[in-house]
Parts: structure tokens; C-alpha cells; sequence
């Protein structure tokens, strides 16, 4: 980032209210702010303004990650706690605000609704799908952030999101997370435990990534994933969730072959969705694998032929009643 001088700065600050203490800053503290961005015409147009945007929360910046936008890092460093003041920043350090202006535009619109243009052919032809940023990267301009900085948090008093983590901290975290679900489980919340177990699972898949499938490394954290995947499946069969039981249940069977509760529980799952003849080929498998549930999948398999047998006298009685 280009530095400031005393004779023409790149960064002028005026205090509107005085914050009420200072703060310290350090990599991994995490700002919330709110902030409005207007050009340096004569009208002072506005750009943006976060508590306009989507649900008005503050904006979270965590410091020390490589942001787009360096110059807010800077200056949000420059201010104490509840503080709110003017920064009028010189057109140099600005070049991406369009970039960023354009993400959390588009994080709050439906998917189908987001401008995707972001490639350089197509920013040199079409732009970044709204005027005003256009126009900006057309004729660049000194930016004015008021920004309000309501809330720090040290790195040590919030939960990082995975992204934030190292690989011993996501790995450290996997059972933390399977435990905090498996407590929501006990207290029948299923869709907070889900969430938790979700969350579990998508760290491992990140850690997945970095490996060589199907080296040790690999095998360890597949193996790892499985329960977490029945236990994510269980809550959506509570819940009536069939086809993701389906697919979750699947998911596991492929990593083992031999898993007689992800068997059991897409089983059961395809009997919700009426799937019958999968339904029956699951449990099958089940009374393959272990003898010791022979009752209870037999009692399972009864049930569902007396259903199969119910629905069919109740098509049969629609069928006759239509020629009647």
C-alpha cells in the first residue's frame, strides 16, 4: 500500500463523535463497523451505505487477511471503540472498491439474480453490472468512508470460522463439534444438532482437499467423517428429511461398504419417500450383515408389506370409484 505523506496524504481523517476507549489491533481481531461510502464530487453521491444493505448488520472484517480493500484495515486502526469519523482516501488506494461494493451487492440479491460478471474481457466490456461502480472504474475518484466502528473482538473471544484455521485447530475442532451435536441430539433440538454436525463435516471435507485420495492421511479423515454423516442423517430422518438421509446415507456407504446403520437408515428413509423396492433391497442388506436386528428389520419389512398392501386395496377402491 502506498504510504502516506505529511505534504499531500493518502488519508485524511475527521473525528465526528469521539469513541468511547481506545482498542488495540492485532492479526486475527475482528472490527464490525458500519459504513457509508460517497464520491468526492460536489454532490457527495452516495455509493453504498451497510445499513441499507441486506439485513443492516454491521460489516465483520477480521485483520490480517489479505482483504481486498487494504486502505479499510488501515483506517479502521486509526479509530477508538463506538468512534465515528469522515476518511477521505486518495483515488490510488480506492482502485478495487468497485470489486468489493459489487460482492456485498450481490451477496444480498437471489442467486439467480447476481451479476457474474467478473473475468477481465468481460469487466473491460460489460463492467461490474451496475452503473455507478462502472462509471467509478471508468473515471476514477478520491472516496469518502464514514465509517462507525461499533464492536472489536481479539482473536482469543470469538469462535474462528474454519476459514480462520489452521489444520491442528480444524482437526481439534471436528469433535468438538460432533459432541456439541450430539448434546442438541440428547435434547431432541435435531435441526441445531445438524447444524453442528454439518459444520464438522465441512471441515473435514476441507481438510479432504488438501489430500491424496485414498492415501493415509485421506483414509483417516474419511474414516473420521462417517459417523458424523450418520448422525447428520438421523436428525433429517427425525425430521422427515428423507432425500438427504438418502444421500447422506449413501455418502457413508461408500466409504464403508459394511456399515450397518447407514444401511438401516436409508432403509427407513427410503420408506418415507416410498421407495419400496430400495427399501426392501437396505434392509436385506441389514439382516446380511447382522443377524442380531433379524426381529427388528423383519417386524420393519412387515410393516411396510402391510402398507404396500393398504395402499393397493386404496388405488384399487379410487380406480373403481372413477367408473362408478
Amino acid at each position: 500500500m502506498p504510504q502516506e505523506s505529511s505534504d499531500n496524504p493518502l488519508i485524511e481523517k475527521r473525528t465526528l463523535y469521539a469513541g468511547t476507549k481506545p482498542v488495540s489491533f492485532k492479526d486475527g481481531t475482528k472490527v464490525h463497523f458500519h459504513f457509508q461510502t460517497r464520491l468526492c464530487d460536489k454532490e457527495k453521491t452516495l455509493l453504498d451505505d451497510s445499513k441499507k444493505m441486506g439485513s443492516g448488520k454491521p460489516f465483520e472484517l477480521v485483520l490480517g487477511k489479505k482483504f481486498k480493500l487494504e486502505v479499510w484495515e488501515a483506517v479502521i486502526q486509526k479509530m477508538a471503540l463506538n468512534e465515528v469519523a469522515v476518511f477521505t482516501v486518495k483515488k490510488d488506494l480506492v482502485m478495487q472498491y468497485p470489486f468489493v461494493s459489487k460482492t456485498l451487492r450481490d451477496v444480498n440479491l437471489p442467486r439467480e439474480a447476481r451479476k457474474s460478471h467478473c473475468c477481465a474481457m468481460t469487466i473491460q466490456t460489460e463492467g461490474v453490472g451496475y452503473d455507478d461502480l462502472n462509471n467509478f472504474l471508468k473515471d476514477p475518484s478520491d472516496l469518502e468512508f464514514t465509517i462507525e466502528l461499533v464492536k472489536v473482538e481479539q482473536p482469543e473471544d470469538y469462535e474462528k470460522e474454519s476459514w480462520q484455521m489452521d489444520e491442528e485447530e480444524k482437526l481439534k475442532k471436528v469433535p468438538e463439534l460432533k459432541e456439541q451435536g450430539n448434546a442438541e441430539f440428547r435434547k431432541k433440538n435435531y435441526e441445531e444438532a445438524s447444524d453442528f454436525y454439518a459444520k464438522a463435516i465441512g471441515i473435514i471435507e476441507q481438510l479432504m482437499i488438501k489430500e491424496k485420495p485414498h492415501d493415509e492421511e485421506w483414509n483417516e479423515l474419511d474414516k473420521m467423517k462417517v459417523p458424523i454423516l450418520l448422525n447428520y442423517a438421523q436428525c433429517k430422518l427425525n425430521q422427515g428429511d428423507y432425500y438427504a438421509v438418502i444421500e447422506h446415507c449413501t455418502t457413508a456407504i461408500k466409504s464403508d461398504p459394511s456399515n450397518v446403520k447407514a444401511y438401516y437408515r436409508r432403509a427407513k428413509a427410503h420408506v418415507g419417500a416410498w421407495n419400496t423396492r430400495e427399501a426392501f433391497d437396505d434392509f436385506r442388506k441389514v439382516l446380511e450383515l447382522d443377524q442380531s436386528l433379524t426381529t427388528t428389520v423383519k417386524k420393519e419389512m412387515t410393516a411396510l408389506e402391510e402398507q404396500i398392501k393398504k395402499k393397493d386395496m386404496e388405488d384399487k377402491q379410487k380406480l373403481k370409484n372413477l367408473f362408478n
